[in-house]
Parts: C-alpha cells; sequence; structure tokens
C-alpha cells in the first residue's frame, strides 16, 4: 500500500454563491465521500485549510503574508489515503464533491520518503 495526497483547489467563487441549503447539502457530500474513503480503511486524515496564512522564502528567510493567488489556485484541504496504486488514488479522487464546480480540481500525489543519507 502507498500513501497519497488528495490536494484540493478552486471552487470558491461558485461556493459562495451558494444558499445555506445548498452550502449543507455540499456539506453533507463531502462527508459522504470521505466516510466512504473512511469505511475501506484508506482514509489516514485530512482537514480543510484557511485562508491566508505566512509565506518564508529563501536564504533570508524573508516573511510576508499570503498566499495570495487567483481563487482555482488556493489550496483549501487536503485528505491523506492509502491505497494500492496511482490508479485506485485516481478512482478515489473521481468522487470528490469539489470536482462538482467548474473550477475545482484534485491534484494527486504520492507521498515519498526522506532518507537521512
Amino acid at each position: 500500500m502507498k500513501d497519497y495526497l488528495l490536494l484540493f483547489r478552486g471552487g470558491d467563487a461558485e461556493r459562495k454563491q451558494l444558499s445555506p441549503e445548498q452550502l449543507e447539502a455540499n456539506m453533507k457530500r463531502w462527508q459522504q465521500w470521505i466516510g466512504g474513503i473512511a469505511q475501506q480503511e484508506k482514509y489516514m486524515g485530512g482537514q480543510p485549510l484557511e485562508a491566508g496564512g505566512k509565506v518564508l522564502t529563501g536564504t533570508s528567510k524573508k516573511l510576508t503574508d499570503g498566499p495570495f493567488m487567483e481563487g482555482k489556485e488556493i489550496l483549501g484541504g487536503y485528505v491523506h489515503i492509502k491505497v494500492s496504486d496511482m490508479d485506485e488514488a485516481v478512482q478515489i479522487s473521481e468522487g470528490c464533491p469539489i470536482l462538482e464546480h467548474e473550477t475545482g480540481t484534485v491534484e494527486i500525489r504520492e507521498i515519498g520518503t526522506m532518507s537521512a543519507q
């Protein structure tokens, strides 16, 4: 089994246009999707990310507010899954509610290992 991160971007502008009832229904779809992954014992964790933060850059360690980018590029959250391969990670990702939004994306990345050598 391999570890993957599913990184969610976009959909923010479209979600801001939803009614409270639509937002609640959207949250239920997220809960059902993640719950389905958990039932398969493939869910390792995940969280939404708050907007904004800080960015530390380069050898000078310059600290700035941010990240500031277009809505479709904002990293909104992640889910950590453990599956057999990239194909299975893609298959699970296809059910992600962020894909209900035209600008929604799921970036699927295998988690590597660090070597001390």
